[in-house]
């Protein structure tokens, strides 16, 4: 068994993703002829996004039920939004919040929502009713 384990660390010991991380951790011993070369980053800035593209200031209020379990994730699907991101989910009941990723649904802004199996989890909610909740976009 003490040979089986030495003979693992000998192999472990001669990765190249350990010794990188250990070079990193403990400073290496590199000389300048053995020294990788330096490799320069471009940096792409992102192109600015209007405020209201995805958002909007405040909190709006939707009346919400248990979605299709079967789809894994925590969403919630809502008439709120119009494009996918995510935002910040509160019971004002209970006080619980969650970020939860807003997926857009069909119907009007007044219209109820459906939250996954995993969201509901998170929030702390039951299964079988309906519950008021706080949705913001930041």
């Amino acid at each position: 068994m003490r040979y089986v384990l030495l003979t693992l660390c000998i192999l472990v010991a001669g990765c190249d993703a350990v010794r990188s991380t250990t070079v990193r951790v403990l400073g290496g011993d590199k000389t300048p002829d053995t020294a990788e070369p330096a490799v320069t980053e471009e940096t792409i800035e992102p192109e600015p996004v209007a405020a209201t593209a995805a958002g909007w200031l405040g909190a709006k209020t939707t009346i919400a039920g248990l979605g299709d379990p079967t789809t894994p994730g925590r969403w919630l699907e809502t008439p709120l939004v119009d494009t996918e991101f995510t935002g910040r989910v509160v019971v004002p009941k209970t006080g619980a919040q969650a970020y939860i990723t807003l997926v857009p649904a069909q119907g009007p802004a007044s219209g109820g929502s459906r939250l996954s199996l995993d969201a509901m989890r998170a929030l702390l909610l039951p299964f079988d009713e309906l519950v008021e909740l706080e949705v913001y976009s930041n």
